[in-house]
Order: C-alpha cells, then sequence, then structure tokens
C-alpha cells in the first residue's frame, strides 16, 4: 500500500529571551543512517514543549527547553522530520550542563512525516503517519485530546481523503509561445512579487501527487526564493539587475533573467500600519488547514505590531460583523482574545464582509501610513456580492483611497485561487496561499515588510529585443500579467506592486539569430510595407533594452529606467548560484505543466542544479525546494498519475 507524502507544519513561535535563559540546552548532529551524510535543514521540536530547531548544512542543532516548567532530570521527547527520511525521536534526560542526542535517520519514499505544532504545545502526527506507528498514534491522541477546547490547531483523527484537485478552482493558463523578435520585438507585462502558486505547488507533492497544471503559475514559483539582488541606489524603490546563460532543457538556446530588488527597510521605520483583517469564518472554513490556521496566523501578525499601529477585525459568513473595533498595537491581548473567539458556520457573504472591511479602514484610515485590507479566506463566496466583476470594482474604488488589500489563502480541496488572485492583483496588494504555519510565518513575519508595505505600484515592464542577435523569445510565466504594448505608456493602467525588501525575477528563453526561428504561426509578406530597417545600434553587442516603469505608492505620475543587456555567452555551469537556482525552479515549474517547450528538461536535472546552487540559504527554502524535486522524482519514477 502506498503512502502518502505529507508535509511538515512546524509552529513558529519564538521563545521569549527570557526563558530561552533559563532553559536547558540539547544539542547533536543529525546524520544519514546510511551514508553518515550530515542531514541539513532537518526540523527538530521537543513534545510538549515550544522548543524547535533546524539543523545547519553540518546537520547540528541547539534546542533550548524552557525552565521552567522543564526541570533538571525531567525527561523530554525530541522528535525529527526531514523530507526524504522516515519520521525518529528518542527520550531525553535533561541536566543544567546539556546533553547531546544524536539522530541517524533512514531514508524513506514517505517523505516528511507530518509534526503538527500546535499553539498549546502539544504535537500531533499526520494522518498517514498514524496508520504506521498506531503506538505513537495513540500517545498523540491523548495529547490532542489535552488541549481540545483551545484555539490549537487540532490533530485529525480520522482518515483523510486525499486533495480532491477538481473541487479546486484555477484560471486558465495558455502558455507564452516564442515570438519573432522582428516582427514582435516588444515584450510588456505587469510585474508582482506573489509567491501563492509555490506554497499550493508544494502542498500537492508532499501529498504525493502532482498539481493540476494550471495551478504552476511559474513566475510566481521563481519568485517565492529571495536573491542576491544589489540594493538600490540613490532614490530609485529598487535596483535591477540581468544576466544571460545558456538554457539548461535546450542548449541551443540562452536564458536571460532581470530582477528587480526593491529596498529594504527597518522594520522600526516602517509607516505606521492600520489593518482590518478580514476573516472568513462560513462553514466552509471549517477545517483544522483553515480556521483555526487563520487564527494562528494572525496572532504571529499580532505579535509584530508596535503601538502606533492598529487593527481591526471584521467576520464574515451568513452575515457580515465588526468583532474588534480598531484597536492600537499595544493591547495584543485584547486583539487576540477577538481572534480566538471566531468559530466557523454558516453560509458565505464575502462581499457583505469586504464592503464592511473597507468602511472600517476608512474610519480607521492613517494618512501617510500603511492602511489595508487583510482577508483571510478559502475563496467560497457565496452569498451577496460574489460575481467577481462585482468583487473587482469594489476593490478598485477603494484602492483609490488608499486602502489595499491583501489576499490569504487557506485550505485544500475548495480552493478558489483564481478569484482570490483577482482581488489581490485589483486591490494593489499581494497574494499567498498559506499551508501552515511555517509559511504563515514567511509571509507575516519574516517577510511582514514586503507582504504589508508597497515601495512601487503599478510596476510594469517591457524588453525590446534585437533582431540582429535574437531570432524569437518566449517569456516564462506573467501569462495572466501580460499588457499591450501601448499601455505601458498608460498612467491609467494598473500592474503590479513591489514591497519594502521583495524582489522580483522574470525569465526569457531565448533563441539566438541564425537559428530557426520557433514562433507561433507566421503571417505572409506585407503588400504596402517592407520591415522596419535596423538602426546602427542593432549591430551592436546588445541583446535586448529591459525598461521599467512604476509610480511611488501615493503617486499618479510614472518613473521609467532603461538599460541595456548583453551576452557574454556563458555557460549555465558557469552562472551565479542565484540564477541557477531561479532555472532549476523554473524547470521544474516546465515539467509540472507538462510545458510543450520543456525540451529535455527532467526531475533529475532539477535535483542536480538545484544541489549544486543552495548558497547559504539561511531560512532553508532552497534545502526545502531540493527536497520537493525529489519528491517529484520520486513521484514520476512510481508512475503516479496526474490527478
Amino acid at each position: 500500500m502506498r503512502t502518502r507524502l505529507v508535509g511538515v507544519v512546524l509552529s513558529l513561535v519564538l521563545l521569549p529571551a527570557a526563558l530561552a535563559a533559563q532553559g536547558f540546552t540539547i544539542t547533536g548532529r543529525v546524520t544519514d543512517a546510511a551514508s553518515h551524510a550530515p542531514v541539513a535543514n532537518a526540523q527538530l521540536v521537543v513534545l510538549k514543549t515550544s522548543a524547535q530547531a533546524r539543523t545547519g548544512p553540518d546537520g547540528r542543532y541547539r534546542l533550548v527547553v524552557p525552565s521552567p516548567p522543564a526541570v533538571r532530570g525531567g525527561k523530554v521527547t525530541v522528535a525529527v522530520a526531514r523530507l526524504g527520511y522516515a519520521h525518529a525521536e528518542r527520550g531525553v534526560t535533561l541536566d543544567s550542563a546539556g546533553v547531546t542526542a544524536d539522530f541517524a535517520l533512514v531514508a524513506s519514499t514517505v517523505g516528511l512525516e507530518a509534526l503538527v505544532v500546535q499553539s498549546a504545545g502539544v504535537v500531533a502526527q499526520s494522518p498517514g503517519a498514524r496508520r504506521r506507528e498506531a503506538g505513537y498514534a495513540a500517545r498523540v491522541r491523548g495529547q490532542t485530546a489535552a488541549v481540545q477546547g483551545t484555539t490549537a490547531i487540532d490533530a485529525h483523527h480520522g482518515m483523510p481523503a486525499p486533495r480532491d484537485p477538481g473541487a479546486d478552482e484555477y484560471g486558465h493558463l495558455v502558455e507564452n509561445r516564442f515570438l519573432s523578435a522582428a516582427r514582435t520585438p516588444l515584450s510588456t507585462f505587469s510585474t508582482d512579487a506573489d509567491a501563492a502558486s509555490y506554497a499550493n505547488v508544494r502542498s500537492y507533492i508532499t501529498q504525493g501527487s502532482a498539481p493540476p497544471p494550471d495551478a504552476v503559475r511559474i513566475e510566481e514559483m521563481v519568485n517565492y526564493f529571495p536573491y542576491d539582488y544589489r540594493q538600490p541606489a540613490g532614490d530609485a524603490p529598487f535596483s535591477v539587475a540581468s544576466d544571460v546563460a545558456e538554457c539548461p532543457w535546450n542548449h541551443a538556446h540562452r536564458l536571460v533573467r532581470i530582477g528587480l530588488q526593491a529596498r529594504r527597510v527597518e522594520e522600526s521605520t516602517l509607516p505606521p500600519s492600520s489593518l482590518v483583517f478580514l476573516v472568513d469564518v462560513s462553514g466552509s472554513m471549517n477545517d483544522e488547514t483553515k480556521l483555526p490556521l487563520v487564527q494562528a496566523s494572525l496572532r504571529m501578525l499580532v505579535e509584530r505590531l508596535r503601538p502606533q499601529d492598529r487593527v481591526a477585525l471584521v467576520a464574515y459568513a451568513g452575515n457580515a460583523g465588526l468583532v474588534l473595533p480598531s484597536t492600537p498595537g499595544s493591547e495584543k491581548r485584547t486583539i487576540t482574545e477577538a481572534i480566538d473567539r471566531l468559530r466557523a458556520g454558516g453560509s458565505t457573504a464575502g462581499g457583505a464582509g469586504i464592503q464592511l472591511a473597507y468602511d472600517v479602514a476608512r474610519g480607521s484610515f492613517l494618512p501617510g501610513g500603511n492602511n489595508r485590507v487583510i482577508l483571510a479566506t478559502d475563496g467560497d463566496f457565496n452569498v451577496g456580492v460574489s460575481s467577481e466583476g462585482e468583487l473587482v470594482r469594489l476593490v478598485e474604488r477603494r484602492r483609490s483611497e488608499g486602502t489595499f488589500l491583501t489576499v490569504l489563502g487557506f485550505g485544500m480541496g475548495n480552493l478558489k485561487d483564481r478569484r482570490m488572485e483577482q482581488l489581490a492583483d485589483h486591490g494593489n496588494g499581494n497574494y499567498a496561499y498559506v499551508d501552515g504555519p511555517a509559511e504563515a510565518r514567511k509571509v507575516l513575519v519574516t517577510e511582514m515588510g514586503g507582504t504589508l508595505h508597497t515601495v512601487a505600484k503599478d510596476v510594469k515592464l517591457q524588453v525590446e529585443f534585437n533582431p540582429a542577435r535574437v531570432a524569437s523569445y518566449r517569456l516564462i510565466g506573467y501569462e495572466n500579467r501580460l499588457l499591450r504594448d501601448e499601455e505601458f505608456n498608460d498612467d491609467t493602467r494598473d500592474a503590479g506592486e513591489i514591497g519594502a525588501g521583495h524582489a522580483v525575477t522574470a525569465l526569457y528563453e531565448v533563441v539566438p539569430a541564425g537559428a530557426s526561428v520557433r514562433e507561433a504561426g507566421s503571417v505572409d509578406p506585407l503588400r504596402y510595407q517592407r520591415a522596419p530597417s535596423r538602426t546602427a545600434v542593432a549591430r551592436g553587442a546588445e541583446l535586448m533594452t529591459v525598461k521599467v516603469r512604476y509610480k511611488a505608492p501615493q503617486g499618479t505620475l510614472s518613473r521609467v529606467l532603461s538599460f541595456p543587456v548583453e551576452d557574454g555567452g556563458g555557460s549555465m555551469a558557469a552562472a551565479s548560484a542565484d540564477f541557477r537556482f531561479a532555472a532549476a525552479v523554473a524547470e521544474l515549474g516546465l515539467l509540472l505543466r507538462a510545458s510543450e517547450f520543456k525540451g529535455a528538461a527532467s526531475a533529475e536535472d532539477v535535483v542536480s542544479l538545484a544541489g549544486g546552487a543552495l548558497g547559504s540559504d539561511p531560512n532553508g527554502y532552497r534545502a526545502e525546494f531540493l527536497d520537493l524535486a525529489q519528491s517529484y522524482a520520486r513521484i514520476s519514477r512510481e508512475g503516479i498519475a496526474r490527478r
């Protein structure tokens, strides 16, 4: 019987410094049982506590168990999980001098065991793991029962059905095709730093299946990861960089990377925020991956609020209601108690909820501040203002007043992905998919500045290709962000937003001049005019020219940046680790989409390319991607059908 892959969801509640100072230390090393090589990015927790750690590149970790309640001579259980290995745990006796606990993990096609660390400090194992380890499951169920009635993310004790992608809704994506640089020299699109697709794709693969092709937006997969782009100079809100190398899946082609890096801003210097949490409490949210996870996510954000920030809470189901009026960030207990009171049930008046949230935002508007509605939902609006057109017009009206919209998607099997993406785009905000506390912390804590604070809006990118150097080209991804060429100079045309510290990456696959032009169709020669003649610049070394147009967050007039790109003829092997890693992510996206342009791409090549481009990886995101690629390679080998 094939065991389902499941993901690891770990609590990311930070230990207060005072407790850490009084705690007991557990250190050790995690290695592969067969090769004895260090296992990086393994995740460890101490059961019944908030202690957690992640192994470094050398496989070493350090856990601090808070005291109290832990005491010298007391016994705790340390559990470790890593994608590609079987779950392991061992008992440890605490000592004031510190103790050592090493782990040797056994490789497994099962992948990562699910450790759900709840806000009350209780750890539950996944249903799939319980089927394999009945003894451990009994202990887990007892631990979970001890905290029932709290707002913890409870373990699901039944046998859950596999995720049914047929109930999820995705917009149909038609892949960009190769275009002739001579006939179509301009490529124009709206930039965006959304990364929801990667987290969603991850949730499918960790459950043992490939995602639906329309769930795979390659640009969002690439943009999930931070890259080492230079910081902007002068008063520009972002820098622009580019590089060119051999295309990994078609060695006769070139791959071009364009990167925009927004200025990083110290959290203490960010303008004050007036936030309205708009939480879906309808019946469709009554699942441990939905409302309880929403509550845990919002509590993380509340912990980062400053006294000058404000939060209101609106809930909607059959009716919309104000749960908490705008409250200063210093009153964290009041805010979290309001979040904890939320319960799921009823139908969904999404439109009415959004209207009320915007009205509350207008009443607590901070001039010069970050005014934003944060919508947390599975996107299943079925009562009230429910049509996509009505909702889009609503958020467009309110964005013109200075209130932006961030959309957080939750849950599996009923996800309205396309609708949430469109709302965020038209609300001058961003869209993230949250599949666990780790992703919530990434979006709302680690990258809070970029998620909530816009540094440039209506950001558009236009590339002009030199036909003397380029036969044809293809933009990888951004299918639903394409603009008409004339819209680049149109300041009334809405486009993407970039938040503080965010990076946006775009990739082009280029067919060099002299090669056969691969493009979608052709036209007959013109009767009344000839093709335009080439300028003297076309005979130079420039491959293309990149132009970026943007506005200040509260501005109405755009500015433009422009720079040329040359091809130095380098190989992908000689490219930077950042470029190689971005190429690996794109290659996996091509495979997941079953793209007709995937060329010689393979899961094994993705693993090889990503494995040699992990770099410093301080947050372990790249190591996690490597695990994901390895899991997909196994899925492909085992012939698990796309569902």
